[in-house]
């Protein structure tokens, strides 16, 4: 089996001004700086970030079609009492969409796996390190990479819809859902993609359904 080679230099991503917020909502959440049932209020944000509501209210509408706020008349926005149950049912839909992208990269990414192999690299270092916050980064990036690789920006679009970052990182974080090796098993996909193995696709919703929290 030849080494996974390490990780290049990446530039860095710019995100838009709600791009930022969201995340900075988001990293709040998980980290228990907001937590379940309590209020997130609107124009404390924008005072603290120094930026108007406008992107603030953008970026809590985002969280709320991913279920992990939720708004009522009266009461403002709160944070989701979210339970393993609640972060479980994304991942038979996800499964099923990352076995769609699977079956479609197969020729692709059997010819050239250079997208997926840095990703397993930062996993080997992370597990190592039990470095939780570069887990999910690179679990993230390393699906994105497969669904990205199946040339459907439909696909990609619906992948991207369903908050993957946001509940890999509340399953991990929250409830502390771990595999054996994060890295081995990914590793183990991108052995599969090179051989062209016949079942790449069941392999993939296997592995995906494998990583949901259990109510």
């Amino acid at each position: 089996m030849s080494p996974i080679p390490r990780p290049a230099p990446t530039p860095p991503v710019v995100h838009s001004l709600r791009e930022q917020i969201r995340e900075h909502i988001v990293e709040g959440i998980v980290s228990g700086r907001w937590k379940p049932g309590e209020r997130i209020v609107e124009r404390r944000i924008a005072t603290e970030l120094e930026v108007s509501q406008t992107p603030v209210r953008e970026a809590l509408r985002e969280l709320e079609s991913l279920r992990l706020i939720e708004s009522a008349p009266n009461k403002g926005v709160r944070v989701r009492n979210l339970t393993a149950a609640d972060l479980e049912e994304s991942y038979p839909v996800r499964a099923g969409l990352e076995q769609i992208a699977a079956e479609l990269a197969a020729s692709a990414l059997a010819e050239d796996c250079s997208a997926l192999e840095p990703h397993v690299a930062a996993l080997y270092e992370a597990d190592r390190t039990a470095d939780g916050t570069a887990q999910v980064r690179h679990t993230v990036a390393f699906h994105r990479e497969l669904v990205r690789a199946a040339n459907n920006s439909v696909l990609l679009h619906t992948w991207e819809g369903l908050g993957i970052e946001v509940f890999t990182a509340l399953s991990i974080r929250w409830l502390g859902t771990v595999q054996k090796s994060y890295a081995e098993e990914h590793e183990a996909l991108v052995q599969a993609f090179r051989r062209r193995d016949p079942d790449i696709g069941t392999l993939v919703k296997s592995h995906v359904l494998g990583c949901a929290p259990r109510a």
